[in-house]
């Protein structure tokens, strides 16, 4: 639940993003977003980079009740990089630009790629099925659910195994191992979603569960490991040196980084920095920096980790589901006047990211927020002012 409201949040933020005024200077003129038009067009066109003094702004104050450091990229048209508050309360240090941190769900964007990097070398047909790559894992309760539809989060599998609530016993369980196997195993007892209009392609969850399973469904087909799949097919290619999965439950993140902090349910914030993401895996266990990020999206948005027509295709398309906001690891968001922003965000116990940026690249955004509660009801307030001041409309008059 916490997941689909904190994405509705996210949008709701990037739809606000009209009211920062961006100064207009004459420049080389970038290309409006599609659908811009009249006086917002023609700021948008002079606009010759982000708004250093509201970006300033968004990260002022910190640390705070709710956020203890940020770091921010900004790029496109011009670049702005910007940072603030502590990388641990104890010592109150200043932030690490450099530093690394748990991706969360951004790590579904890596997951996407490297299947559709298989599919473009014809090693998965995106419209095969989960029950003739991965013989024996579904029972025959489930209808035949496709790569395609375990891509676009429409397979009607329920989600799996956990530990329990980050903010209570899930916190108590992290040293403890969750296996995907595990993870999985859970999912296929309680059988499928029931109801009116379920089934697979039928209807859009956001879940964990479809990712776990193309994690599997990956090592299957190539006979290797997740990890080095993703270091083959996507970091190297993108040139993610700082980017690493933890090996196995290793509950560290190795290499300069801040402590990452949880508010318990009884209201106490604890350091939650180790944490074993085991059961994360192919859906969110990726530790890396916004400088590594923000490579990944000018590397998947120019085409050179999946083919542009299988790109436009599957990860700039939403499936024809009703109320379908997800395509292949990517989500669609309202940035303001007619643009539209692709996107995806994540968020582990500390640690709260996001990625997105315009199709034509004129504007991107790559956050790492230490939130005290990463999934919480409402978006982190810094989160939702460096969106605001990131993807704002220039004042036009």
């Amino acid at each position: 639940m916490h997941t689909r409201i904190r994405t509705a949040a996210l949008a709701t933020a990037l739809s606000a993003a009209l009211v920062t005024g961006i100064a207009a200077v004459p420049a080389a003129a970038a290309p409006a977003p599609g659908n811009a038009s009249g006086a917002h067009a023609a700021a948008y066109a002079q606009q010759t980079g982000p708004n250093a003094e509201a970006l300033r702004q968004a990260i002022r104050g910190l640390p705070d009740r709710d956020t203890t450091a940020a770091l921010v990229r900004v790029g496109g048209q011009g670049s702005w990089h910007g940072s603030a508050g502590v990388r641990d309360l104890p010592s109150g240090r200043g932030p690490l630009e450099n530093a690394r941190f748990r991706a969360g769900s951004t790590t579904k964007v890596v997951t996407s790629a490297i299947v559709l990097r298989l599919a473009a070398e014809k090693k998965i047909d995106l419209d095969g099925t989960v029950q003739e790559y991965l013989p024996g894992l579904l029972t025959d309760a489930f209808e035949p659910i496709t790569v395609r539809q375990l891509l676009t989060f429409t397979s009607g599998l329920q989600p799996g195994a956990s530990l329990g609530p980050k903010e209570a016993e899930g916190y108590e369980n992290r040293f403890k191992t969750l296996t995907p196997r595990a993870v999985v195993a859970e999912s296929v007892a309680k059988g499928p979603y029931r109801g009116p209009g379920e089934g697979p392609g039928r209807k859009q969850r956001y879940a964990n569960i479809d990712y776990t399973v193309l994690g599997m469904l990956i090592e299957k087909v190539t006979g290797d490991t997740y990890e080095h799949q993703a270091w083959t097919r996507v970091l190297r290619p993108a040139g993610m040196w700082h980017t690493s999965f933890p090996g196995g439950p290793d509950p560290r993140i190795h290499g300069p980084h801040h402590r990452g902090y949880q508010r318990l349910a009884n209201g106490k914030v604890v350091d939650a920095t180790e944490w074993n993401m085991s059961d994360r895996w192919a859906v969110g266990d990726m530790i890396s920096t916004t400088a590594d990020l923000e490579k990944l999206l000018f590397a998947l948005f120019r085409g050179e980790l999946v083919p542009q027509p299988l790109l436009e295709k599957e990860m700039f398309t939403l499936p024809d589901v009703k109320g379908a906001q997800l395509s292949a690891g990517l989500q669609r968001y309202e940035a303001g006047d007619g643009r539209v922003a692709w996107g995806k965000s994540g968020g582990r116990p500390g640690y709260s990211t996001f990625l997105g940026a315009t199709r034509d690249l004129s504007r991107t955004l790559v956050y790492s927020v230490n939130a005290v509660d990463d999934k919480g009801e409402a978006m982190n307030p810094v989160a939702t002012r460096i969106v605001r001041a990131a993807f704002a409309v220039p004042d036009s008059r």
